[in-house]
């Protein structure tokens, strides 16, 4: 498939349905902002923060291409708490690059967590992973990634196809400026059936089932030599019992 193909959009009200059938879904931005019932310019706003993101220092591979910020928080019934800054720990089943380090990453800022929008959008998260696994108390983490292509090439996903550990994956494109690659891949974690696209528009969200799907996403380059360029992503994460490393 062409790495230059749009997703397949679901409409927002057939997100569950469609999760529950394919093991993953893709929102495009006009359809986050109905499933938020937010307006767009909300989300729009939280953009500045990627633009101050510290370097992650536990790149294995040596490289100095990613910047990320780290928060957690639980929810049940509606209500969203943040929990105290821990360390990102995920089993070298899961991230066999990465797996078995804590990871302390810097925290994210008060003023991005404190958003009405960003609450939104954790908060319905955590319901698209209640209609999959029921209701229940919700481990979520977010991360803030730039991905940059200051060494030439970029690496959205080092440790390759995998999963996370955990419930549900939600990956929202910010933005990207400059690049070229950046194709996201899914695949049946226990079949042959995958797809490939590219996210281009700003708060596209993709919503994946991690106990049925595996993904990653292809190195990204700039367009020119010479020239730099970013990828701006937020995963977020739902996992019951507990957070891993617990």
């Amino acid at each position: 498939m062409n790495s230059a193909f749009s997703p397949l959009y679901t409409p927002p009200d057939e997100l569950g349905a469609t999760l529950r059938q394919e093991g993953y879904a893709v929102l495009n931005p006009r359809g986050v902002a109905e499933w938020l019932d937010l307006p767009l310019t909300d989300l729009e706003a939280l953009q500045p923060d990627w633009a101050q993101l510290p370097p992650d220092e536990y790149l294995k591979d040596g490289g100095r291409y990613r910047r990320r910020r780290h928060a957690c928080f639980t929810t049940e019934g509606g209500a969203l708490v943040q929990a105290p800054h821990r360390a990102h720990w995920q089993p070298v089943e899961y991230n066999a690059l990465h797996g078995g380090m804590q990871r302390w990453f810097a925290p994210m800022e008060p003023d991005t967590v404190a958003r009405p929008a960003w609450r939104r959008l954790l908060l319905k998260t955590a319901e698209a992973a209640a209609a999959l696994r029921g209701d229940q108390r919700w481990y979520i983490e977010a991360h803030q990634f730039r991905i940059d292509t200051e060494g030439g090439i970029g690496r959205p996903t080092p440790e390759g196809a995998h999963r996370d550990g955990v419930d549900l994956v939600a990956v929202a494109l910010v933005g990207r400026q400059g690049i070229k690659g950046g194709e996201t891949r899914v695949f049946e974690a226990g079949g042959r059936r995958g797809e490939r696209f590219t996210l281009t528009e700003p708060w596209t969200l993709m919503l994946l089932d991690d106990q049925r799907v595996i993904h990653e996403s292809t190195p990204i380059q700039p367009v020119a030599p010479g020239t730099q360029g970013w990828r701006d992503t937020l995963v977020i994460t739902c996992r019951a019992g507990g957070f891993q490393g617990d």
